[in-house]
């Protein structure tokens, strides 16, 4: 799930980003509203976790403008959580507010809230072929033995078992799982997948769809 932070404060940006990160996001980063456009111009997020009071373009603007694009749910930060305020952010186009300082157990059950609205429904615990996965407690286990999967791991494996079936592309998992640093031209998804069968065991859930991507094998499906 790819989010992108817009946050001026870089400390607090970065503990954001870090937070985000060990539950599962792949989060990246912007200073100021004209960065955070530029960035939604060519990257899909998912959710955008956006701060109000912004540099070079305000987050109004900001808000506003994404709004219009209709291409990322928006979360909407501020220092100030008048009731005024939240309205006038929800009239802008936010999908949601949460006021300075929050708790960042809410800020995360928000933007996850924000990411099953922002693609097609499904259920809250995916399962095929006795792998059950908990995205929101982070476990995932099959025929009761427990998975010790790294991120991007875990974060493959959610995103093949939310296509139930249908092939997702590496250019796919490459957006939803990694960040902007990432390499295109890297093996890292190919090397993950390796890794990720190894730890599944057998029979092999994911199959190789060739010029295509991966998907789970349609014999695997509960």
């Amino acid at each position: 799930m790819r989010v992108l932070l817009v946050e001026d404060e870089q400390p607090l940006a970065g503990y954001i980003a870090v937070g985000l990160r060990k539950h599962g996001f792949a989060v990246d980063i912007a200073l100021d509203g004209v960065t955070a456009l530029d960035k939604c111009a060519v990257t899909p997020y998912d959710v955008v976790v956006l701060d109000r009071g912004l540099p070079k373009m305000h987050g109004d603007t900001v808000c506003r403008t994404l709004a219009q694009r209709g291409t990322s749910r928006i979360l909407m930060l501020t220092a100030s959580g008048a009731v005024q305020d939240r309205v006038e952010g929800l009239i802008l186009g936010a999908d949601d507010y949460l006021g300075k300082p929050f708790a960042f157990s809410e800020l995360v059950a928000r933007v996850r809230a924000l990411v099953r609205r922002a693609s097609r429904a499904r259920p809250p615990v995916l399962r095929a072929a006795g792998v059950v996965l908990d995205p929101a407690r982070r476990t995932a286990e099959r025929d009761g033995r427990l998975l010790h999967l790294t991120p991007k791991e875990f974060g493959v494996l959610e995103q093949l078992l939310a296509a139930e079936g249908d092939v997702v592309s590496a250019e796919t998992l490459l957006d939803k799982v990694w960040d902007e640093h990432a390499d295109p031209f890297t093996n890292a998804i190919r090397i993950t997948v390796g890794t990720l069968r190894r730890k599944l065991g057998d029979p092999p859930l994911i199959a190789t769809v060739t010029g295509a991507g991966y998907r789970i094998r349609p014999c695997a499906a509960d």
